[in-house]
Protein backbone atom coordinates (compact mmCIF):
# COMPACT_ATOMS: atom_id res chain seq x y z
CA UNK A 1 0.00 0.00 0.00
CA UNK A 2 1.48 3.38 -1.01
CA UNK A 3 2.09 6.10 1.52
CA UNK A 4 -0.34 9.07 1.27
CA UNK A 5 1.15 12.32 0.01
CA UNK A 6 0.28 14.05 3.26
CA UNK A 7 2.06 11.51 5.44
CA UNK A 8 5.11 12.60 7.42
CA UNK A 9 8.29 11.45 5.67
CA UNK A 10 10.65 9.16 7.53
CA UNK A 11 13.50 10.72 9.48
CA UNK A 12 16.08 9.41 7.02
CA UNK A 13 14.58 11.50 4.26
CA UNK A 14 15.03 14.76 6.13
CA UNK A 15 18.37 14.07 7.80
CA UNK A 16 20.86 16.67 6.53
CA UNK A 17 23.92 15.42 4.73
CA UNK A 18 27.18 15.11 6.68
CA UNK A 19 28.98 18.39 7.21
CA UNK A 20 31.75 17.49 4.80
CA UNK A 21 29.44 16.37 1.97
CA UNK A 22 28.53 18.86 -0.74
CA UNK A 23 24.93 19.91 -1.12
CA UNK A 24 23.03 18.40 -4.06
CA UNK A 25 22.84 21.80 -5.72
CA UNK A 26 26.58 22.21 -5.46
CA UNK A 27 27.14 18.77 -6.93
CA UNK A 28 24.95 19.64 -9.89
CA UNK A 29 26.36 23.14 -10.34
CA UNK A 30 29.00 23.60 -12.98
CA UNK A 31 32.20 25.35 -11.97
CA UNK A 32 32.90 26.56 -15.50
CA UNK A 33 30.32 29.32 -15.96
CA UNK A 34 29.99 31.78 -18.81
CA UNK A 35 31.12 34.67 -16.60
CA UNK A 36 34.28 32.80 -15.57
CA UNK A 37 35.10 32.06 -19.20
CA UNK A 38 34.82 35.74 -20.10
CA UNK A 39 36.81 36.78 -17.03
CA UNK A 40 39.55 34.32 -17.95
CA UNK A 41 39.66 35.78 -21.45
CA UNK A 42 39.98 39.27 -20.00
CA UNK A 43 42.80 38.35 -17.61
CA UNK A 44 44.78 36.65 -20.38
CA UNK A 45 44.14 38.70 -23.51
CA UNK A 46 43.91 42.29 -22.25
CA UNK A 47 47.53 42.41 -20.95
CA UNK A 48 48.69 40.58 -24.08
CA UNK A 49 46.92 43.09 -26.32
CA UNK A 50 48.49 46.06 -24.52
CA UNK A 51 51.95 44.46 -24.55
CA UNK A 52 51.61 43.55 -28.23
CA UNK A 53 50.82 47.15 -29.17
CA UNK A 54 54.06 48.40 -27.65
CA UNK A 55 56.38 45.43 -28.31
CA UNK A 56 55.34 43.93 -31.67
CA UNK A 57 52.56 46.04 -33.24
CA UNK A 58 50.83 44.67 -36.29
CA UNK A 59 48.66 41.68 -37.09
CA UNK A 60 49.02 40.03 -33.69
CA UNK A 61 47.93 43.25 -32.02
CA UNK A 62 44.76 43.23 -34.14
CA UNK A 63 43.99 39.61 -33.20
CA UNK A 64 44.68 40.05 -29.48
CA UNK A 65 42.72 43.31 -29.31
CA UNK A 66 39.76 41.73 -31.09
CA UNK A 67 39.68 38.89 -28.55
CA UNK A 68 40.18 41.25 -25.59
CA UNK A 69 37.22 43.38 -26.68
CA UNK A 70 34.85 40.43 -26.24
CA UNK A 71 35.05 40.15 -22.41
CA UNK A 72 35.26 43.94 -22.05
CA UNK A 73 32.00 44.35 -23.98
CA UNK A 74 30.49 41.62 -21.82
CA UNK A 75 31.50 43.43 -18.62
CA UNK A 76 30.05 46.69 -19.91
CA UNK A 77 26.77 44.94 -20.71
CA UNK A 78 26.52 43.22 -17.32
CA UNK A 79 27.35 46.37 -15.37
CA UNK A 80 24.75 48.29 -17.36
CA UNK A 81 22.15 45.59 -16.64
CA UNK A 82 22.85 45.67 -12.90
CA UNK A 83 22.58 49.46 -12.70
CA UNK A 84 19.46 49.45 -14.89
CA UNK A 85 17.84 46.80 -12.68
CA UNK A 86 18.45 48.89 -9.57
CA UNK A 87 17.17 52.07 -11.22
CA UNK A 88 13.82 50.49 -12.06
CA UNK A 89 12.00 49.89 -15.34
CA UNK A 90 11.80 53.53 -16.47
CA UNK A 91 15.29 54.90 -15.87
CA UNK A 92 16.76 51.42 -16.20
CA UNK A 93 15.24 50.92 -19.61
CA UNK A 94 16.51 54.34 -20.69
CA UNK A 95 20.01 53.48 -19.51
CA UNK A 96 19.95 50.16 -21.33
CA UNK A 97 18.81 51.93 -24.48
CA UNK A 98 21.59 54.50 -24.17
CA UNK A 99 24.52 52.27 -23.18
CA UNK A 100 23.51 48.91 -24.64
CA UNK A 101 25.84 49.34 -27.61
CA UNK A 102 28.46 51.58 -26.03
CA UNK A 103 31.29 49.22 -27.04
CA UNK A 104 30.32 49.43 -30.72
CA UNK A 105 30.08 53.23 -30.46
CA UNK A 106 33.55 53.49 -28.90
CA UNK A 107 35.11 51.23 -31.55
CA UNK A 108 33.43 53.20 -34.34
CA UNK A 109 34.60 56.52 -32.87
CA UNK A 110 38.18 55.25 -32.71
CA UNK A 111 37.98 54.18 -36.36
CA UNK A 112 36.38 57.49 -37.36
CA UNK A 113 39.10 59.54 -35.63
CA UNK A 114 41.67 57.57 -37.62
CA UNK A 115 39.94 58.35 -40.90
CA UNK A 116 38.47 54.87 -41.49
CA UNK A 117 34.99 56.05 -42.49
CA UNK A 118 34.50 53.00 -44.70
CA UNK A 119 35.21 50.68 -41.76
CA UNK A 120 32.76 52.64 -39.59
CA UNK A 121 29.95 52.29 -42.12
CA UNK A 122 30.76 48.63 -42.62
CA UNK A 123 30.71 48.05 -38.85
CA UNK A 124 27.25 49.65 -38.64
CA UNK A 125 26.04 47.35 -41.40
CA UNK A 126 27.71 44.37 -39.76
CA UNK A 127 26.26 45.13 -36.32
CA UNK A 128 22.73 45.23 -37.75
CA UNK A 129 23.22 42.03 -39.76
CA UNK A 130 25.03 40.35 -36.87
CA UNK A 131 22.21 41.01 -34.41
CA UNK A 132 19.30 40.09 -36.67
CA UNK A 133 20.89 37.13 -38.47
CA UNK A 134 23.82 35.78 -36.45
CA UNK A 135 22.74 36.47 -32.84
CA UNK A 136 19.07 35.66 -33.41
CA UNK A 137 19.85 32.71 -35.67
CA UNK A 138 22.24 31.16 -33.15
CA UNK A 139 19.75 31.70 -30.31
CA UNK A 140 16.86 30.13 -32.27
CA UNK A 141 19.05 27.18 -33.29
CA UNK A 142 20.30 26.57 -29.74
CA UNK A 143 16.84 26.84 -28.22
CA UNK A 144 15.27 24.79 -31.01
CA UNK A 145 17.65 21.89 -30.42
CA UNK A 146 16.44 21.76 -26.80
CA UNK A 147 12.75 22.56 -27.28
CA UNK A 148 10.57 21.35 -30.20
CA UNK A 149 8.81 24.71 -30.45
CA UNK A 150 9.35 28.06 -28.75
CA UNK A 151 7.00 31.03 -28.63
CA UNK A 152 7.54 34.76 -28.19
CA UNK A 153 5.68 38.07 -28.15
CA UNK A 154 4.79 38.70 -31.80
CA UNK A 155 3.69 42.30 -31.17
CA UNK A 156 7.00 43.31 -29.61
CA UNK A 157 9.05 41.47 -32.25
CA UNK A 158 7.14 43.00 -35.18
CA UNK A 159 7.35 46.44 -33.57
CA UNK A 160 11.13 46.05 -33.59
CA UNK A 161 11.14 44.97 -37.23
CA UNK A 162 8.92 47.94 -38.17
CA UNK A 163 11.40 50.32 -36.56
CA UNK A 164 14.18 48.59 -38.49
CA UNK A 165 12.28 49.23 -41.73
CA UNK A 166 12.39 52.95 -40.90
CA UNK A 167 16.13 52.71 -40.25
CA UNK A 168 16.60 50.85 -43.52
CA UNK A 169 14.73 53.62 -45.35
CA UNK A 170 16.99 56.26 -43.78
CA UNK A 171 20.11 54.39 -44.90
CA UNK A 172 18.82 53.60 -48.39
CA UNK A 173 17.63 57.09 -49.37
CA UNK A 174 21.09 58.78 -49.53
CA UNK A 175 22.43 55.93 -51.68
CA UNK A 176 19.41 56.06 -54.01
CA UNK A 177 19.60 59.86 -54.15
CA UNK A 178 23.25 59.70 -55.18
CA UNK A 179 22.50 56.99 -57.75
CA UNK A 180 19.78 59.15 -59.34
CA UNK A 181 21.49 62.56 -59.15
CA UNK A 182 25.06 61.45 -59.78
CA UNK A 183 27.91 63.88 -58.98
CA UNK A 184 25.37 66.68 -58.44
CA UNK A 185 24.38 64.97 -55.19
CA UNK A 186 27.87 65.19 -53.63
CA UNK A 187 27.46 68.63 -51.98
CA UNK A 188 24.13 67.73 -50.32
CA UNK A 189 24.76 64.17 -49.08
CA UNK A 190 26.33 65.28 -45.79
CA UNK A 191 23.68 67.93 -44.92
CA UNK A 192 21.01 65.37 -45.86
CA UNK A 193 22.65 62.80 -43.56
CA UNK A 194 22.72 65.27 -40.66
CA UNK A 195 19.02 66.06 -41.13
CA UNK A 196 18.11 62.36 -41.36
CA UNK A 197 20.21 61.65 -38.24
CA UNK A 198 18.23 64.21 -36.25
CA UNK A 199 14.98 62.60 -37.44
CA UNK A 200 16.23 59.14 -36.45
CA UNK A 201 17.19 60.32 -32.97
CA UNK A 202 13.73 61.86 -32.49
CA UNK A 203 12.04 58.65 -33.62
CA UNK A 204 14.33 56.65 -31.34
CA UNK A 205 13.37 58.81 -28.36
CA UNK A 206 9.68 58.37 -29.20
CA UNK A 207 10.13 54.60 -29.53
CA UNK A 208 11.59 54.56 -26.02
CA UNK A 209 8.59 56.52 -24.76
CA UNK A 210 6.32 53.97 -26.44
CA UNK A 211 8.14 50.92 -25.05
CA UNK A 212 8.90 52.21 -21.55
CA UNK A 213 5.91 54.38 -20.77
CA UNK A 214 2.77 54.53 -22.91
CA UNK A 215 2.69 50.89 -24.13
CA UNK A 216 4.97 49.11 -21.68
CA UNK A 217 2.34 46.37 -21.25
CA UNK A 218 3.04 45.15 -24.79
CA UNK A 219 6.61 44.32 -23.79
CA UNK A 220 5.77 42.47 -20.61
CA UNK A 221 7.61 39.27 -21.55
CA UNK A 222 10.37 37.60 -19.59
CA UNK A 223 12.62 39.95 -17.67
CA UNK A 224 16.30 39.07 -17.69
CA UNK A 225 16.97 41.50 -14.87
CA UNK A 226 16.25 38.94 -12.16
CA UNK A 227 18.66 38.47 -9.25
CA UNK A 228 19.70 34.96 -10.27
CA UNK A 229 20.63 36.12 -13.78
CA UNK A 230 22.62 39.19 -12.78
CA UNK A 231 25.96 39.52 -11.01
CA UNK A 232 25.58 40.11 -7.28
CA UNK A 233 27.06 43.59 -7.48
CA UNK A 234 26.02 46.72 -5.65
CA UNK A 235 25.44 49.93 -7.56
CA UNK A 236 28.86 51.29 -6.61
CA UNK A 237 30.69 48.16 -7.77
CA UNK A 238 28.66 48.00 -10.99
CA UNK A 239 29.47 51.66 -11.69
CA UNK A 240 33.17 51.01 -11.08
CA UNK A 241 33.09 47.95 -13.37
CA UNK A 242 31.28 49.96 -16.06
CA UNK A 243 33.85 52.76 -15.85
CA UNK A 244 36.82 50.37 -15.88
CA UNK A 245 35.43 48.30 -18.77
CA UNK A 246 34.67 51.45 -20.74
CA UNK A 247 38.23 52.71 -20.31
CA UNK A 248 39.49 49.27 -21.32
CA UNK A 249 37.37 49.33 -24.49
CA UNK A 250 38.65 52.83 -25.32
CA UNK A 251 42.28 51.69 -25.03
CA UNK A 252 41.87 48.39 -26.87
CA UNK A 253 39.71 49.92 -29.62
CA UNK A 254 42.42 52.52 -30.27
CA UNK A 255 45.07 49.81 -30.55
CA UNK A 256 42.79 47.70 -32.76
CA UNK A 257 42.19 50.54 -35.22
CA UNK A 258 45.91 51.25 -35.53
CA UNK A 259 46.49 47.58 -36.39
CA UNK A 260 43.80 47.35 -39.07
CA UNK A 261 46.09 48.02 -42.03
CA UNK A 262 48.73 45.39 -41.11
CA UNK A 263 45.98 42.82 -40.51
CA UNK A 264 44.38 43.59 -43.87
CA UNK A 265 47.76 43.21 -45.58
CA UNK A 266 48.41 39.89 -43.81
CA UNK A 267 45.03 38.21 -44.29
CA UNK A 268 44.04 39.80 -47.58
CA UNK A 269 40.76 41.11 -46.17
CA UNK A 270 39.10 44.27 -47.40
CA UNK A 271 38.07 47.18 -45.19
CA UNK A 272 34.43 46.27 -45.83
CA UNK A 273 34.88 42.67 -44.69
CA UNK A 274 36.77 43.73 -41.57
CA UNK A 275 33.96 46.12 -40.62
CA UNK A 276 30.97 44.00 -41.60
CA UNK A 277 32.16 40.67 -40.20
CA UNK A 278 35.15 40.85 -37.85
CA UNK A 279 34.54 44.06 -35.88
CA UNK A 280 30.79 43.43 -35.82
CA UNK A 281 31.22 39.92 -34.38
CA UNK A 282 33.63 41.22 -31.75
CA UNK A 283 31.20 43.96 -30.72
CA UNK A 284 28.22 41.57 -30.64
CA UNK A 285 29.88 38.77 -28.67
CA UNK A 286 28.15 39.76 -25.43
CA UNK A 287 24.73 39.77 -27.11
CA UNK A 288 25.56 36.36 -28.61
CA UNK A 289 26.16 34.69 -25.28
CA UNK A 290 23.19 36.31 -23.53
CA UNK A 291 20.72 35.54 -26.33
CA UNK A 292 21.81 31.89 -26.53
CA UNK A 293 21.64 31.45 -22.75
CA UNK A 294 18.14 32.94 -22.66
CA UNK A 295 16.94 30.75 -25.53
CA UNK A 296 18.21 27.66 -23.70
CA UNK A 297 16.06 28.80 -20.77
CA UNK A 298 13.09 29.01 -23.18
CA UNK A 299 12.96 32.81 -22.86
CA UNK A 300 12.57 33.62 -26.55
CA UNK A 301 10.92 36.98 -25.84
CA UNK A 302 14.24 38.09 -24.44
CA UNK A 303 16.29 36.55 -27.26
CA UNK A 304 14.22 38.39 -29.88
CA UNK A 305 14.35 41.57 -27.81
CA UNK A 306 18.15 41.42 -27.63
CA UNK A 307 18.44 41.00 -31.41
CA UNK A 308 15.97 43.64 -32.52
CA UNK A 309 16.67 46.17 -29.78
CA UNK A 310 20.42 46.00 -30.36
CA UNK A 311 19.89 46.49 -34.09
CA UNK A 312 17.52 49.38 -33.38
CA UNK A 313 20.07 51.04 -31.12
CA UNK A 314 22.76 50.75 -33.78
CA UNK A 315 20.57 52.12 -36.57
CA UNK A 316 18.61 54.81 -34.72
CA UNK A 317 21.12 55.87 -32.07
CA UNK A 318 24.73 54.87 -32.77
CA UNK A 319 24.74 55.70 -36.50
CA UNK A 320 23.10 59.16 -36.12
CA UNK A 321 25.33 60.01 -33.15
CA UNK A 322 28.41 59.09 -35.20
CA UNK A 323 27.24 61.36 -38.03
CA UNK A 324 26.75 64.28 -35.64
CA UNK A 325 30.04 63.66 -33.79
CA UNK A 326 31.92 63.52 -37.09
CA UNK A 327 31.39 67.28 -37.41
CA UNK A 328 33.61 68.34 -34.47
CA UNK A 329 36.01 65.48 -35.24
CA UNK A 330 36.62 66.93 -38.69
CA UNK A 331 35.91 63.54 -40.33
CA UNK A 332 32.52 64.02 -42.04
CA UNK A 333 30.51 60.79 -42.00
CA UNK A 334 27.39 60.34 -44.13
CA UNK A 335 24.57 57.82 -44.14
CA UNK A 336 25.35 56.92 -47.74
CA UNK A 337 26.09 53.21 -47.66
CA UNK A 338 27.14 51.09 -50.63
CA UNK A 339 24.55 49.30 -52.75
CA UNK A 340 25.56 45.94 -51.29
CA UNK A 341 25.38 47.20 -47.71
CA UNK A 342 21.87 48.57 -48.25
CA UNK A 343 20.79 45.36 -49.98
CA UNK A 344 22.33 43.25 -47.21
CA UNK A 345 20.49 45.20 -44.50
CA UNK A 346 17.23 44.90 -46.44
CA UNK A 347 17.67 41.13 -46.72
CA UNK A 348 18.52 40.86 -43.02
CA UNK A 349 15.52 42.90 -41.85
CA UNK A 350 13.25 40.96 -44.21
CA UNK A 351 14.51 37.60 -42.96
CA UNK A 352 14.10 38.59 -39.31
CA UNK A 353 10.57 39.85 -39.98
CA UNK A 354 9.55 36.60 -41.68
CA UNK A 355 10.72 34.60 -38.66
CA UNK A 356 8.82 36.91 -36.28
CA UNK A 357 5.46 36.76 -38.09
CA UNK A 358 3.95 33.64 -36.48
CA UNK A 359 5.24 34.06 -32.91
CA UNK A 360 6.89 30.64 -32.98
CA UNK A 361 10.41 29.43 -33.75
CA UNK A 362 12.21 26.14 -34.34
CA UNK A 363 15.80 25.11 -35.01
CA UNK A 364 15.41 25.09 -38.80
CA UNK A 365 14.50 28.78 -38.77
CA UNK A 366 17.72 29.43 -36.87
CA UNK A 367 19.65 27.55 -39.55
CA UNK A 368 17.95 29.67 -42.22
CA UNK A 369 19.02 32.93 -40.55
CA UNK A 370 22.57 31.66 -40.13
CA UNK A 371 22.57 30.56 -43.78
CA UNK A 372 21.55 34.05 -44.92
CA UNK A 373 24.32 35.54 -42.76
CA UNK A 374 26.89 33.12 -44.23
CA UNK A 375 25.84 33.97 -47.80
CA UNK A 376 26.16 37.69 -47.11
CA UNK A 377 29.50 37.10 -45.38
CA UNK A 378 30.87 35.32 -48.46
CA UNK A 379 29.60 38.17 -50.64
CA UNK A 380 31.25 40.86 -48.51
CA UNK A 381 34.49 38.89 -48.53
CA UNK A 382 34.73 39.29 -52.28
CA UNK A 383 33.74 42.97 -52.35
CA UNK A 384 36.89 45.06 -53.01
Amino acid sequence: MSTPASATPPLSSVTPPPSGAPAPEQERGAWLTTDRVFMGMLVVFFPLAVASHFLFPGTWTFILCAVALVPLARLMGEATEVIAHKLGSGLGGLMNASFGNAAELIIALAALRSGHADVVKASITGAILGNILLVLGAAILAGGLKFPKQTFNTTAALSGSAIMFLALTAMAIPDLFHAVRGPAADPVIFPMSVAISVILLIVYALSLLFALRTHAHLYAGEDHGTPEELPTWGTRKASAVLLGATLGVVVVAEFLVHAIEPAIATFGFTHTFVGVIIIAIVGNAAEHSTAIIMSLKNKMDLAFNIAFESSKQIALFVAPVLVLLSIPLGQPLTLEFSHMEVLGMAIGVGAGTLIALDGESNWLEGVMLLGVYAILGVTFYFIP
